[in-house]
């Protein structure tokens, strides 16, 4: 039990902190506690902007001693807001930014605040990468530790499948190295339990040869042929060598016109020519009214989409993986995002294939290990006006699409709304191995704002 206030602790930390720590009302406050989804407006009561592993252990300790609830910010792009807590205490991680790449072992790691965007402006600088967000704002933390789907996953696997080791902070304050050697039942835990476990101080990752041109890019055609496209999509997916990855999506127009959109954006990793090839039935397919697939620095595919997910749009998302795409589950979607009021809302399919589908279920905690396509109902706006109608309409085409749904879902999709256990469903048969886990490295579950894992 506390026998000091909370403001005499943080005195008592001042002369060591490196960081800020941040209470209502402070400069810096205001903007510190904001995360990429204007929808979430959470105000804690605390703000440790660490800079340092100390920091992360310091206010660790600071959170158990005041019984204070606890939430790790990294990039905070996490839709459902579980980068922030209301009247608690947020590790904000934001001024952790060094990446350090080692070009001869093909490795690098990267501290916990680190985003995409960052991550590969350093690996590129040696023509290496591994597989990140398709949004360069994203974090590298939460995306991984969640699952991390991106442009390489057919060829080198999802992030975490790139992942050597984490530093971790853990809920009584040690720092942990976890690796294949080191603590390797946590390793498991963490590829895929999201932040169940601890603070995730530092990442290094296995880096691979690409770019640092590579091709791709994106093609469109009118809402009219929607159907043909995603037809094509679905075929041509059917036969996709392991260096292509190919989203499809039900878009706004980029310029703002309100017009609607059939649109794929590619991904082919390996030599140009092989790319072309590899690309030009996307290209001759239609024909597209936008055709900007070619080549292109990997970097510049990577903040692609950067310009469609403003930080401060407020964001509503539901997500399932289906096994196939059936027509009958294409004409649903269609018809839904025709009746879509949200002004940049979207239905996106991110085929899965190749060597994130080559992993074993148990191999890490992370079970989505199925060729098949992961629709996600994005509603995005910018006036709270449009709120609860842009709410209701990605619930209602979650509804809709829901005969199509296969077993599992993409734990870091997940919204702050969902019925029942969602975990089981993202974790499948890892999830009493995750419990068991969960006793053992957070028995008090300190960790619990995010995708929980109950302690068995």
């Amino acid at each position: 039990m506390a026998t000091t206030s909370i403001e005499e602790a943080i005195t008592r930390l001042a002369p060591t902190f490196s960081g800020e720590m941040l209470r209502p009302g402070q400069p810096g406050y205001d903007e510190a506690r904001r995360v990429h989804n204007g929808l979430i407006g959470k105000r804690p009561r605390l703000i440790a902007r660490c800079r340092n592993v100390s920091d992360i252990v310091d206010a660790v300790g600071l959170a158990r001693t005041y019984s204070l609830e606890v939430a790790v910010r990294g990039g905070g792009h996490n839709v459902a807001g579980r980068g922030t807590v209301e009247d608690g205490l947020m590790i904000d991680l934001a001024l952790m930014r060094g990446v350090h790449v080692d070009p001869n072992a093909r490795t690098a790691r990267a501290q916990g605040g680190v985003t995409w965007k960052e991550f590969n402006r350093e690996t590129q600088l040696h023509g290496l990468a591994t597989t990140g967000g398709v949004v360069g704002s994203t974090g590298i933390a939460g995306l991984t530790l969640g699952g991390g789907l991106g442009w390489l996953m057919p060829k080198y696997g999802m992030a975490l499948d790139n992942l050597l080791s984490v530093q971790l902070v853990l809920a009584d304050g040690r720092v942990l190295q976890a690796s294949a050697h080191d603590h390797p039942d946590l390793f498991w835990a963490v590829r895929g339990g999201g932040g169940n476990f601890g603070v995730a101080a530092s990442l290094e990752y296995r880096l691979h040869p690409v770019g640092p041109v590579i091709t791709g890019g994106l093609v469109a055609h009118p809402i009219e042929r929607a159907k043909d496209v995603l037809q094509f999509f679905r075929d041509i997916t059917a036969r996709l060598p392991d260096e292509t990855m190919l989203v499809a999506g039900l878009v706004p127009a980029p310029d703002g016109s309100g017009a609607k959109l059939a649109a794929m954006v590619a991904c082919h990793c390996g030599r140009p020519e092989e790319g072309a090839a590899a690309l030009g039935p996307v290209k001759a397919f239609g024909p597209p009214i936008v055709d900007a697939v070619g080549p292109i620095p990997y970097v510049a595919l990577n903040g692609l989409l950067d310009g469609g997910f403003p930080k401060g749009a407020l964001n509503y998302w539901k997500s399932h993986f289906v096994p196939a795409l059936s027509d009958a589950a294409m004409i649903v979607a269609i018809e839904s995002f025709l009746r879509c009021p949200a002004p940049m809302g979207q239905i996106l399919f991110e085929h899965f294939h190749g060597a994130s589908t080559r992993v074993g279920v148990s191999e890490t905690a992370f079970a989505l290990r199925s060729s098949g396509y992961n629709v996600l109902i994005l509603s995005q706006w910018m006036e709270p006006k449009d709120t609860d109608r842009s709410i209701a309409w990605a619930r209602e085409t979650y509804a809709a699409l829901q005969p199509f749904f296969g077993p599992m879902r993409y734990l870091n999709y997940l919204g702050d709304d969902e019925p029942g256990n969602p975990s089981v469903e993202a974790y499948g048969v890892n999830y009493e191995r995750l419990r068991q886990l969960k006793r053992t490295y957070d028995p008090d579950n300190v960790f619990h704002v995010n995708q929980n894992i109950r302690p068995a």
